[in-house]
Order: C-alpha cells, then structure tokens, then sequence
C-alpha cells in the first residue's frame, strides 16, 4: 500500500510503498476514502524538516534537552546514531480521515466490516491507503454524511474541546484570532452555541469566510475595526472569551487578548503560538488563562488510545471518541457546515505535489483533503503455514560461505540504534525480512538497513525455512508469546530483555522448548560482554572466597507518556530491565542466584535488592529513580579475596589486589561499549556453526526468575528462595 511521509533530516516528501498494517486485537483496519490536511499543524512540521540541523535545534529546545541528557549517560557516538536514527527515517503525516472498515480485531463489537468510520491520530489516522485504528480513536459515521465531510472529525474535535474549555454561555462574546481552518470551525461551534462572535486575521478572504459562516464581524487584527466591534457589541466591557488559533511566532494575538478581554475574561489556546504573557494586562483583568489539549480527555494516555480503556461517563462527559462523535453528530444535522471550508480536493497519488504547492504559496487554502481509489493495492496473501523443524533433530552447522539469514521482529528505537548497525555491516549476515505491526516501521528499516523484505505478517516469517534465527525485539508484553512461536517454528531466537513478565509466561517459553526440543535461545543481556568489564574480570582473577557486590544503577526519570509506564500491560520498569544487572552480576561470580530479597522506600520508587548465591556471595543492587541526572548511570563494585573491582559506567574500570597494585583502564576515547556488538558477533556464530548459545539456558531462565521475584518480595516483605523453573 502506498502512505505519505517525510525524511525529518532531509525535508523529503515521498509517496512510499509499505506493508499493510496487521489488524490487531482492540481495534479495525480501515481503508481510507479521504483524509484532510491540516494547513496548520502538518505544514508546521513540513516546513521544520526543510530546516537546517541549527534551525530544527531552535524550534524543538525541549528535543535538544534530551539529546544533552543523553550524551552524558549514554555518550557522543551512541546518542549521534540515536538521534541521526531518528531524523533520518521517514515519519509519517495525517491525522484526520474517513473510511471503511475492512477488518475487524478481536474485541470490537459496536462496528462491521463495510461501516464507515471517522479516525483520529497522528499515529492511526494517517495519509495511508490503510490504516489500523483502536476503538477509542474512531466513531462511526452518521447517516446521510458525505464521507468528505466525515473526514473533518478530527480537527472539529480540536475545535469543540476548544470551544468546551471556553465554557460559552447563551448571549456571550467571543473573540476568535486566527481564521484558519481550527478557527473557522470554533465560529461556527460559537455560533451554535448562541455566542456572538468576532472574527480577527490579516486575510480578508479568511474575513470574508468567516462572516459567511456566522460571525458577527472580522477584520484585520492590526486594524480599528475589531476594537470597534468589540466595543459596540460588549458596551465596551470587552469579550467574555478570547479563543486563540494562531500560529506563528508573533506575540500580538496574546496582547490583543489582554486588551480586548473584559474583567475576569477567559482566554483559551488552541493554536500554537507565542505566549509571552504582558503580565499586567493579564494581572490587572485577573484573566482566566486555560489550554486545549487536542481532541480531549484520552489524549496522550495509552490506556484510553491504545487499550480502549474508557472513562465513566458520570466522571468524564466529553471523551476524545465522544467529541469525535459529537461533531459528526453536529455535522450530520446541519449545525457545522466544513464544505465551505474545502479549499482543494487532490488525488492521493497527487499528494507530494499538492504539499508542494501548500508549502511554497501556489495553493492557498483552508483545508484540503486527499481522495483515494475506490480499490487500492489488495491486502498480502495468506500467511504460509509455519514450518516446524524434527524435535529431535539435532542443529546443523551451516556451511562457513552461506549467510545466517535474520528476521527482525520489531524495529523500534532500540533496535534501530543498538542492534541493526551492528548487523548491517557484519560479513556472513544476511537482513532478511523485518516485520511490525506499524508499515511504516518496517519500510523505514528495510531502507536504512537494507533488508530484502518488509512485511507485517509474522507467520510467513516463522513458515519460512529460509531464515535461521528470528530477533524478538517488541514491546515487553510481547516477547515471552514471539519467543515460544519462533522456538516452536525450529529458529535460533535473539528476544531482548526480558524473556517474560510472569511466571507464567516464562512457563509459555519453556513448554515450548520442551515440545519442540529447540533450546536456541539467547536474551539481550549484554553487559557480560563489554569489553571493558571482561577485561576488568580477567584482571581480577580466579576467586577463591564470597564476594560482596555493590550495584547502583541511577535509571533516572522517565518522560511522561513512555511505554515504560504502562505497568499494567507491560510489566513493572525494574522487570523489564532489571535482568540485565542480575546476569552482569551471575556472570561476575560465575553462579546463579538461590534467593532474592527486595525492599522500597516508602514514596517513591527506588528499589534495594539483595542476591544471595550458593557460595555464600551476595550482591546488593541499588536501582533508582531519583538520583541526579547528570551522575553516572551505572556504577560497580566487587570486593572478594582482599582485591576490589570497580567499574565506572563502562568508561573506566580499575582492580586492586591485595599485593598493593593497581590496574587502571585507559578513559575509553569514544563511547561506552556495553557489550551489544560482542553479543551479536557470538550469537550469529553459534548459529552459524550449531554450537552451544552464548549464555546457557538455565543462567537465562534463572536471571529471569531472580527478576520476577522482586515484586514478590516487595508483597511479601521476605526473601524469595528461587526454586529452579520446570
């Protein structure tokens, strides 16, 4: 199927081929019949990825904070492929469509294949022939409303929570600065709701359609004629509301607010402009600042969009879905009229040029919308069946001349950063197939890394013989499932941590090796092979007596709305990587843990976990979330037989013994090396040659029982013992 998207880096707009998005669970997969551009918010971000590196910098401060933070944990070269990672891929646009649901995922009831439904979301409701949409992001269309008019449902619900958050009452005046396309749909909103409204935009054909749709009187807002309205309307109070839904870099919108708000008045941004609030103008009318967050209560929480947790009505009337049906609702019965509105109707295939023309004048417009073919490219063929090799089969070496053949399963961050570059340039590797539920995830990797195939179905990769080993690089939820499937399909597995999230799912993955006698199985704990830290271990020496190990990971806060957060599908943050530092440790004493005891301070979230080992050894492993930002993220040391192990964040490492010397690594002049690349390189050996995997099964399986049985030890407020897993 074909989608539009842009190379941040380069500015690039291209028509791309991608694979058809899977219909998961909780959601449908729609085939779009138009989606509309917004003038405002899309060519806001076309123009910033025309910019150079410097101006991108000033436009995004908030990107450039992390980018900082990041280089003092992570260091220059890791967080230069991070960052350059991410500009230079493609990123989609749209966010705003209407089409025909064609498939239906498990747990969706209110709709039917053939329906037609309005979707949300810069990330489900894209300038794609197909998209994948969760329930509480799309609304079916009312009868009798054009489908064109339908694909407004996005941006009318920016407009109604706008209008909501203004809270307009019968007999009001309200201001509306900027009459773009948000703006001319708060005038008809207003207009609705019995407000009489002012209209204020340099534009005068902007003016003149405004005034057309309902509102009292518009002008330019540098004029006397606004001010003039505003007073003979109010009696010269000044308006009860001011709504901002401009954009751009000038402060005027805000003074003019200030100045023609009455006392008390309330002023609500929707737009994105400058708010550099006159303090006394606003100070002296005591005004009512208030922000519109998009389509309304739901955005940005993943369990309302992603999930389709809803919120009780009785608590929450206006959701993000209920907005969206609302404003079909008002369209359907003639209360908003957006056809005025169409500017410009282009054909999909058409889209690169018509964004063209948007960004360098040629088109000018209030909305412009894409029509696509009735029938565009059909969906993929039907999975091949999975191919499962003899249980009792021993593995095959493979010939020293022919590649290893990957299959990635994910292409997310991590991946993309951490594991592909390593891979792409590797000799004796071949990228396969890389496979996501998002296409335009797989198209990107494809093209960056040079895989021979992108697709979003999984079965015909585990049905491939073809392929030797499969990377499971997914969300947490999902691994310990991906995992038993491709062990059951006979591949070499790469998952990266963790295995499994419970008990339960560990005995998911062990089943499998047991029914399938496939034990080629490796986690992305890499630390054991850093070289620095090898170095440091072999500099210690054969130990003799119990260590005492002293761990202190400063993991740091997590930006809101991180995936990390979503403990209740995706498992606690110490459980989806605190295995890590569990196995650096096992690997450290060269023994598995017998128990674990864990305790939290009360208020926050840092964790103080002690591992007991069968010699008498123990480790105490600190893992934090409100340390400082800008001190080390993992610091190490080990004391056993009068001799000491340090380790400074994979930046230096020094051993005393107990004879009064002192081996000091040198500063690493580059970055911090935490083992990926070594891990790789023994991985695609073992499965090139047949031999064992680089870290044995039951150290794998241990590390993640150890791991698990934190939370358990928080409950119980005793040590766990580790009884080996089945």
């Amino acid at each position: 199927m074909k989608q539009v998207v842009q190379n941040y880096r380069s500015g690039e707009l291209t028509l791309l081929d991608v694979p058809v998005p899977g219909c998961k669970p909780g959601g449908v997969l729609v085939r779009t019949g138009y989606s509309l551009i917004s003038t405002g918010t899309e060519l806001m971000k076309v123009s910033e990825a025309g910019m150079s590196m410097l101006g991108k910098a000033r436009s995004r401060p908030d990107q450039v904070a992390k980018v900082v933070q990041s280089v003092a944990s992570n260091g220059v070269p890791a967080t230069y492929r991070k960052v350059m990672g991410k500009l230079d891929s493609y990123t989609p646009l749209g966010y705003s469509l209407c089409g025909v649901v064609e498939q239906v995922g498990a747990g969706i009831e209110d709709v039917a294949v053939g329906d037609l439904v309005a979707c949300a979301g810069n990330e489900h409701a894209l300038h794609a022939e197909l998209n994948w949409v969760p329930k509480n992001l799309y609304a079916p269309v009312p009868d009798g409303l054009a489908p064109r008019h339908a694909a407004f449902g996005t941006v009318g619900s920016i407009a109604l929570q706008g209008v909501r958050r203004g809270e307009p009452q019968l007999g009001e005046v309200a201001l509306v600065i900027g009459l773009g396309l948000i703006g001319q749909l708060v005038v008809q909103l207003l207009t609705a709701s019995g407000v009489r409204v002012v209209g204020a935009d340099p534009d005068p054909e902007r003016c003149e359609l405004a005034a057309g749709l309902g509102a009292v009187a518009c002008g330019d807002p540098a004029s006397a004629a606004v001010e003039t309205a505003v007073a003979e309307l109010t009696d010269g109070h000044g308006v009860d509301q001011v709504y901002l839904a401009a954009g751009g870099g000038s402060n005027q919108p805000v003074e003019l607010a200030a100045r023609l708000s009455r006392d008390r008045g309330r002023v609500v941004d929707i737009g994105k402009c400058r708010l550099d609030l006159p303090w006394n103008a606003y100070y002296e009318k005591e005004l009512d600042v208030r922000f519109s967050r998009s389509y309304g209560p739901g955005r940005y929480d993943p369990e309302y969009e992603l999930e389709g947790r809803d919120y009780p009505i009785g608590y929450v009337r206006w959701t993000e879905r209920r907005n969206l049906a609302c404003f079909l609702d008002l369209l359907a019965r003639g209360r908003v009229d957006v056809e005025p509105l169409v500017s410009h109707v282009a054909a999909f295939d058409e889209a690169v040029e018509t964004y063209q023309r948007l960004k360098d004048g040629g088109l000018k417009a209030v909305a412009v919308l894409f029509r696509y073919p009735e029938r565009a490219v059909e969906p993929e063929a039907v999975a091949v069946p999975a191919v499962r090799r003899d249980a009792t089969a021993p593995t095959r070496a493979r010939a020293v001349d022919t590649p290893v053949r990957l299959a990635f399963v994910g292409a997310g961050n991590y991946a993309t950063s951490m594991l592909l570059p390593h891979l792409a340039t590797r000799d004796g590797v071949r990228l396969s197939t890389v496979v996501t539920t998002t296409a335009l995830s797989a198209a990107n990797a494809q093209r960056k890394f040079g895989f021979a195939d992108a697709t979003t179905d999984l079965d015909s990769v585990l049905g491939d013989p073809a392929i030797d080993a499969v990377f499971v690089v997914t969300r947490h939820s999902s691994h310990a499932d991906l995992t038993a499937k491709a062990l059951l399909a006979g591949k070499s597995v790469f998952v990266e941590k963790p295995l499994a999230l419970t008990e339960e799912e560990l005995a998911v993955v062990l089943d499998a090796v047991e029914k399938s006698g496939n034990d080629r199985l490796q986690v992305g704990f890499n630390r054991r092979f850093a070289p620095l830290l090898q170095e440091a271990r072999k500099r210690f020496g054969t130990r003799t007596g119990p260590a005492s190990v002293r761990y202190l990971v400063n993991a740091g806060r997590l930006d809101h709305g991180s995936w990390y957060l979503q403990q209740g599908t995706e498992g606690s943050r110490f459980a989806g990587e605190g295995g890590h530092f569990v196995d650096t440790v096992s690997w450290l004493l060269d023994a598995d843990p017998v128990s674990v005891y864990a305790a939290a301070p009360s208020g926050n979230e840092d964790l103080q976990i002690v591992l007991r080992y069968p010699d008498g050894s123990t480790a105490t492993l600190s893992y934090v979330t409100s340390g400082a930002a800008g001190f080390p993220k993992e610091t190490l040391d080990l004391v056993a037989d009068g001799k000491v192990l340090q380790l400074d964040d994979f930046v230096r490492a020094s051993v005393y013994d107990g004879r009064g010397k002192r081996w000091v690594s040198s500063r690493l002049p580059r970055a911090r090396d935490k083992g990926q690349s070594a891990e790789l390189a023994a991985f695609v050996r073992a499965v090139r040659s047949g031999g064992p995997m680089p870290t044995p099964l039951e150290s794998l399986v241990t590390t993640t029982a150890a791991t698990l049985a934190v939370q358990a030890g928080l409950a119980g407020g005793a040590p766990v013992t580790l009884a080996r897993p089945r």
